[in-house]
């Protein structure tokens, strides 16, 4: 395998003492504005272009964990790590206490207690999906280059390829994946496509399409990477999708579906069943593009009608399932209880998927899989605004797909067969994760 050079160390820009330090060129906090990035150079990571799903150009259907580690997954845990022991981020996430409650599902509850102290607040309207960028508010150019790991873009003869220490070609906005300095989860990092065309956080088919040739190309079936809308728990309005590593499924993940179409490219549509939060999955697909160009149109569907929504790409890109949701707002119409608005939990996609954040340690101690379905039940849409939604969505997916084929609604691809869990206290003892 590849040895992964290293950069030279930095001091980041949370560990700064004082004015003792020699000054740095620019401004002097060595960010990634034209007034430092000149003449700076990261390593690079070009994505191999394959086509078949089903073949052997991409891992799709060999995301096993016996298979040798891929060099890109290799790639994000190695550097991830460095800046770990650098000292980057403004906690140590491997100190969080995690377990998986007891229940059906197994959702995962994590007691993050300082992080909601210390990840940046929302700088924008939460009743809004779109809006303009705004340079004066954060955004990921203002980041140190030490947070960057790498540049990934799309490989230009098919193969893929590794420059430890290429040039930042400013004038074509290479994508970056960074880390996220408040993470969730080990290797928790940041993928965010054509950082200085400066994009709203608003899903296109190009961004898309690279966010599902990482998850393939990392080929770790544990490294999953989501998607928050604005509305649905985005904190910044910089285009960028989230990723992270967790060792085992997600609740969403094990919940059966029904198959509703298969699309011309290949693309089978379904529902979610017997889940809190209601949503599509899409898999499949006669190429990759097939796949990221439907998902692609259902979340510009979603934008352009002002309906928040959280995505999430599993199983090496195989699976992606998109999520409108209402919490917030529910919580700006008073709607929401006041015992569930005093857990300050943000339900964004991995609270959605079933990784529970938790806040507090009376939460953490009370978990359940009954207060984990409660509060989702309150994220999802009703059962007729759903409806009003999808339609919305299937007609954007017709509009650019004439060959749409419905199948019989009674088919039922079920993972496991399962039922809305009652109401109970959480009492049974909980398996504690290392």
């Amino acid at each position: 395998m590849l040895s992964i050079k290293r950069v030279p160390t930095v001091v980041s820009n949370y560990q700064k003492e004082g004015p003792d330090e020699a000054p740095a060129e620019g401004c002097g906090r060595n960010c990634l504005k034209s007034c430092c990035i000149q003449g700076a150079r990261l390593p690079l990571y070009a994505c191999k272009r394959g086509d078949k799903i089903d073949g052997k150009e991409l891992p799709l259907l060999g995301c096993k964990e016996h298979y040798p580690v891929a060099f890109l997954d290799s790639l994000i845990l190695g550097e991830w790590e460095e800046r770990m022991q650098r000292g980057l981020f403004r906690y140590d996430v491997t100190a969080c206490e995690t377990k998986v409650i007891p229940g059906e599902y197994g959702f995962i509850a994590q007691l993050n207690e300082g992080r909601h102290l210390k990840k940046r607040p929302t700088e924008f309207r939460v009743d809004k999906v779109l809006q303009p960028f705004d340079e004066s508010k954060f955004n990921f150019t203002k980041v140190g280059q030490e947070e960057v790991l790498f540049q990934l873009e799309p490989s230009d003869d098919g193969e893929a390829q590794f420059s430890p220490n290429a040039p930042i070609d400013v004038d074509n906005s290479p994508s970056f994946v960074a880390i996220n300095v408040s993470p969730i989860e080990y290797g928790h990092v940041l993928l965010i496509p054509r950082i200085f065309e400066c994009l709203p956080q608003r899903i296109d088919h190009e961004s898309f399409l690279l966010a599902l040739q990482m998850a393939v190309e990392a080929g770790n079936p544990y490294f999953r990477l989501g998607y928050n809308s604005l509305g649905a728990f985005a904190t910044i309005n910089h285009l960028h999708f989230q990723a992270y590593y967790l060792a085992m499924p997600f609740p969403i993940e094990k919940a059966p579906t029904k198959k509703i179409t298969t699309l011309s490219g290949g693309v089978k549509v379904s529902k979610l069943l017997h889940y809190p939060v209601r949503g599509l999955v899409f898999e499949g697909g006669h190429t990759l593009e097939n796949l990221a160009n439907a998902v692609s149109e259902a979340c510009i569907c979603l934008q352009h009608n002002n309906v928040p929504y959280n995505v999430l790409i599993s199983d090496c890109g195989r699976q992606i399932f998109l999520l409108p949701q209402c919490y917030a707002e529910k919580q700006a119409l008073g709607e929401v209880s006041a015992e569930l608005l005093e857990t300050q939990v943000n339900p964004a996609v991995w609270e959605i998927s079933g990784h529970m954040v938790l806040k507090r340690k009376t939460d953490y101690d009370e978990a359940s899989e009954a207060n984990a379905w409660r509060l989702l039940a309150e994220v999802s849409l009703s059962e007729e605004r759903y409806e009003e939604v999808t339609a919305l969505v299937f007609q954007a997916i017709a509009s650019v797909d004439m060959n749409v084929k419905p199948q019989c609604g009674e088919e039922v691809d079920a993972v496991s067969p399962s039922t809305q869990p009652a109401m109970v206290a959480g009492s049974q003892k909980c398996l504690v994760l290392l």
